[in-house]
């Protein structure tokens, strides 16, 4: 070898040996750096707090929702409560505050969630708020003769915000799990098809029914039910690293069970299967300092669900007897899902909020003329005369504006998925969703963020029937159904991917 080629060989061995000195001291720094800046990231660590604030009127009487005509009630059998829960992960704060009421309008929702935002730092668009249906509750949404109790929202918005600060302030260590149990022995549709010679009539004289509506039960024209049940019963749970229950989120899809006299406030079984889960998880008392437990049951998709056997029919009962019995069941069934949870120290939460634009289906120019006569000829309100009602809400709607916005939300709590619809949503929507949704299992809560009437499918409303008969409880465009349903899993969409 020459001198130069040794010269250049012996060059090039100690550029190499350089170069992975560069390397070596690289790689060391960049471990520094990477070990200095995960001891600056905080651990994470996962938080949960809850708490039930009172939302029962300070007086009496009060219209009652949940009738065709005005019920005035004097007392509350039970207390109503907004069931306030907030999940912290130390990157999201998500919270939801479900309310012992029949709807709620989104002004009051909207105004709750402004002062909770300021109070606690959660932003509104990651609050969902939502009522459970109960038809005996204070009337705060405007829907046929009931009047609406001002001085009442001005409060249930200042307890909701208050309830949620409250969860708030007792966030502590948690672990969250979730599940999926069944229960499909107090679901029924309530919508049917009928045997020929069943009179099928509507307010409107259109003739243009072909289902019925709580029909007899075990009528002998009954036929056959026109639509599915959903008998799913999913919980999302909260404990502390201990085992201790912090709070139970279920959800199941069943309109309400009533049984309450008409003179009475109840939140009927969704308050009832809070006390019950508390009992058969031995959480109906703390110990020390420890704050309640908080069972919570969120309306699914119910918007034509009953608790009445139509095939079977049922014996009379006493008052609250079946919202007992419905309660009791509906908790053994969340508390034997509960066992089966498997539970997390951490898990991604994720939120996502849309408006959506809505068609209203308002009177033409002769459907007004036509309900005004009717209104005319039947006297003073209030009006016990179906037709005499719907003429009526048939005025109230030519006032509607041609469309309205409404909100929806999507949550992804690890791999769990919840959407709101602000709407009496029909069980084919939650099982579409469920269906398509990218994240397994998801739910949907109803009635949420505001009140903006039922929502069947086109399918359905071709049936017509009472959920379809256009009024203040019914009032969206044929096509909403298909345009919420899109939007919802485009939210869960969104969330899954984040």
């Amino acid at each position: 070898m020459s001198a130069t080629a040794f010269s250049v060989r012996r060059f090039a061995l100690r550029l190499n040996d350089h170069m992975l000195l560069v390397m070596v001291a690289t790689a060391a720094l960049f471990t520094v750096f990477a070990d200095a800046a995960a001891a600056d990231e905080p651990a994470k660590q996962f938080r949960a707090g809850a708490f039930a604030i009172d939302i029962t009127p300070t007086e009496f009487p009060v219209q009652s929702a949940g009738s065709m005509t005005p019920r005035l009630a004097t007392s509350a059998h039970d207390p109503l409560h907004a069931r306030c829960l907030v999940l912290d992960n130390g990157q999201e704060q998500i919270a939801f505050a479900i309310c012992d009421s029949c709807m709620i309008p989104r002004e009051v929702y909207d105004r709750a969630k402004a002062t909770a935002e300021a109070q606690t730092g959660i932003t509104s668009d990651h609050i969902l708020t939502s009522a459970t249906h109960t038809h005996t509750a204070v009337s705060a949404a405007p829907t046929f003769q009931s009047d609406v109790e001002h001085a009442y929202c001005d409060l249930l918005a200042e307890r909701i915000a208050e309830g949620i600060a409250q969860a708030a302030a007792q966030l502590e260590p948690a672990q969250i799990g979730w599940a999926v149990g069944n229960n499909p022995r107090q679901v029924f549709n309530r919508r049917w098809y009928m045997r020929s010679g069943f009179p099928l009539s509507d307010p409107f004289e259109s003739g243009r029914d072909r289902v019925r509506m709580n029909p007899p039960a075990a009528h002998s024209k009954l036929l056959e039910p026109a639509g599915p049940t959903d008998p799913e019963v999913p919980v999302l749970a909260v404990r502390t690293p201990e085992g201790r229950p912090i709070a139970m989120l279920a959800n199941y899809s069943l309109h309400y069970v009533g049984g309450v006299p008409a003179e009475q406030l109840s939140a009927d079984y969704f308050g009832q299967f809070a006390v019950e889960l508390a009992r058969l998880l031995g959480a109906a008392k703390t110990d020390g300092d420890a704050p309640p437990f908080v069972g919570i049951m969120t309306n699914g998709t119910s918007g034509d669900i009953n608790n009445i056997n139509f095939f079977e029919g049922s014996a009379q009962q006493q008052p609250f007897e079946q919202i007992r019995l419905v309660a009791a069941d509906v908790a053994d069934s969340a508390h034997k899902t509960y066992q089966r949870i498997e539970w997390h120290d951490w898990v991604p939460l994720k939120m996502s909020e849309a408006e959506i634009e809505l068609g209203v289906r308002r009177p033409t120019p002769r459907e007004l003329a036509d309900a005004r006569r009717v209104v005319a000829a039947a006297g003073q309100p209030p009006f016990g005369d179906l037709r005499a009602i719907y003429a009526l809400e048939t005025v109230a709607l030519a006032d509607y504006p041609p469309t309205v916005t409404a909100t929806l939300q999507a949550i992804r709590i690890g791999e769990l998925g919840i959407v709101s619809s602000p709407c009496e949503t029909f069980v084919e929507t939650g099982l579409a969703i469920k269906r398509e949704s990218p994240l397994r299992p998801t739910f949907t809560i109803e009635l949420a963020n505001g009140y903006n009437g039922y929502l069947p499918t086109p399918e359905q409303h071709a049936l017509g029937g009472y959920e379809t008969w256009r009024a203040k409880s019914s009032y969206l465009a044929t096509d909403a159904e298909p345009a919420i349903r899109a939007t919802m899993l485009e939210l869960l969409n969104k969330v899954a991917e984040e």
